[in-house]
């Protein structure tokens, strides 16, 4: 049982939430109940680069680990996983849709999983993809997860393992999130609101499947580069979706808000000039 909780979390290569992971848990930087360290190798996922990151976060002698990478089942977040459990550290993977194929690895090695389906694929192609592209792709698929309730899920979960470390009870979440899983978490009262949600994780979640395609099976120019384009556009308009959603919900004064008391705890509130509770 602990009072305050050290969370490491190592970052391999890069999805939506890779950015956004520890600061969903401490949005105001103000819980007395955590602390972080975070190592990572940048867009960087050599096997060596991942095993590098696990040793370094087990200085910090964590009581929780989430490793955060694309495609969990690849060599590099498959050995950084396995060094940090081979430590006796819980660990949480978070990861994409690809990640469903470790899925029955990580249950029999014994640990968590959150699996972000819309958290796709970017279209990695030279000729498309320059510094400024990748930088709103990622704030297209940030606003369709945090909008949709993806991301609520994500902190509802990890929040379960930390009171659980706390407790001496330990849980580690298995989930894999789907579009019903984070529109419920949302909380959408309208349900335009909740259609247009439904539809913007949808969108973002086939995203993955015209960037794969222009990525990896399309050899020539004139057929990858507006494929891969094509699902730029889309995770545009998904994340154009995913705010009007929210907006119906701001029209009414119905919108869910989740923010964390000092002591880790999730409060909730719907009214704008109402505390939470």
């Amino acid at each position: 049982m602990f009072s305050k909780v050290r969370i490491g979390v190592v970052k391999v290569g890069n999805i939506g939430t890779s950015t956004m992971i520890d600061l969903l848990l401490d949005e105001r930087a103000e819980r007395e109940d955590i602390d972080f360290r975070i190592v990572g190798s940048g867009p960087k996922m050599q096997e060596e680069d991942c095993k590098e990151c696990a040793q370094k976060i087990l200085e910090f002698n964590p009581h929780l680990v989430l490793i955060v990478s694309p495609n969990p089942a690849l060599p590099g977040p498959t050995a950084a996983r396995r060094i940090v459990a081979g430590a006796g550290k819980p660990v949480i993977v978070i990861g994409d849709a690809p990640g469903k194929k470790a899925v029955p690895d990580l249950e029999k090695e014994g640990m968590g999983y959150l699996l972000i389906e819309a958290d796709a694929m970017i279209g990695a192609r030279r000729e498309f993809l320059d510094p400024a592209e990748m930088a709103l792709f990622n704030a297209n698929v940030i606003k369709v997860l945090a909008a949709t309730g993806a991301f609520n899920v994500i902190c509802e979960e990890v929040e379960k393992a930390i009171e659980g470390i706390k407790k001496g009870s330990p849980y580690l979440p298995r989930v894999v999130v789907t579009r019903q899983k984070a529109v419920e978490a949302a909380g959408f009262q309208n349900p335009y609101a909740l259609a247009k949600a439904m539809a913007a994780y949808e969108m973002a979640k086939k995203v993955a499947d015209l960037s794969v395609e222009g990525c990896f099976k399309m050899k020539e120019m004139k057929e990858y580069v507006p494929t891969v384009a094509s699902s730029h556009e889309m995770m545009e308009t998904a994340a154009r979706l995913a705010g009007e959603a929210r907006e119906l919900e701001k029209a009414t004064d119905s919108l869910l808000r989740r923010p964390h008391a000092d002591d880790g705890k999730l409060l909730s509130k719907r009214k704008l000039m109402e505390k939470p509770g």
